[in-house]
C-alpha cells in the first residue's frame, strides 16, 4: 500500500504585513499630534549658574548681637541684662540698640527665646528692634 498524502483545505498561518503597517501608521500619527503640543527647550526660560556679576553688592554683616529672652522675662543683649522683667517699654535696652543701629546698619541680630518664654515679650523686644531700626533680625533655638 501506498502512503496516502493528507491535504486539507486550511492555509498554513503566515506573515501579516497589512496589520503591520496599519499599527506603524497609528504610532507615527500619535507622536506628530503629541509633537505639536511640546513646548521648545529654548523658550522655555531657565537661568544656568555662572560667573554673571550680581546687580548689588552684597556685604556681610560686620557685627553680630545676639539677644535672649529668659522664661522669667529677662532680655540680654550679648549675654548682659537689660531693663527690669516686668517692664513693657524696654527704655534702656531699646537707647542701647539705637546706639548700635546709628554706629552700623548692617548689623545682625539674633534672638534666642527660651521655649516657655512669654509670646509678649518676644514682641516688646521686636518693637525694641523696629523702634531702633534695625531690620536685619533672625530667630535662633535657645539650649536651656
Amino acid at each position: 500500500m501506498k502512503p496516502r498524502s493528507v491535504t486539507t483545505d486550511i492555509p498554513l498561518p503566515g506573515f501579516q504585513i497589512a496589520p503591520m503597517i496599519d499599527i506603524v501608521f497609528v504610532i507615527m500619527l500619535f507622536f506628530l499630534v503629541m509633537a505639536a503640543g511640546m513646548r521648545v527647550e529654548r523658550s522655555i526660560s531657565i537661568q544656568l549658574p555662572g560667573q554673571e556679576t550680581p546687580e548689588h553688592d552684597f556685604r556681610f554683616p560686620d557685627a553680630e548681637v545676639t539677644i535672649g529672652i529668659a522664661e522669667d522675662g529677662v532680655v540680654t543683649l550679648n549675654d548682659e541684662a537689660f531693663d527690669s522683667p516686668a517692664g513693657k517699654n524696654l527704655p534702656q535696652f531699646t537707647r542701647t540698640l539705637q546706639r548700635l543701629a546709628r554706629q552700623d546698619q548692617t548689623t545682625l541680630v539674633t534672638l534666642n527665646a527660651a521655649p516657655f518664654a512669654s509670646y509678649e515679650r518676644v514682641m516688646d523686644v521686636l518693637n525694641a528692634l523696629h523702634a531702633a531700626g534695625l531690620r536685619r533680625v533672625t530667630f535662633g533655638m535657645c539650649s536651656e
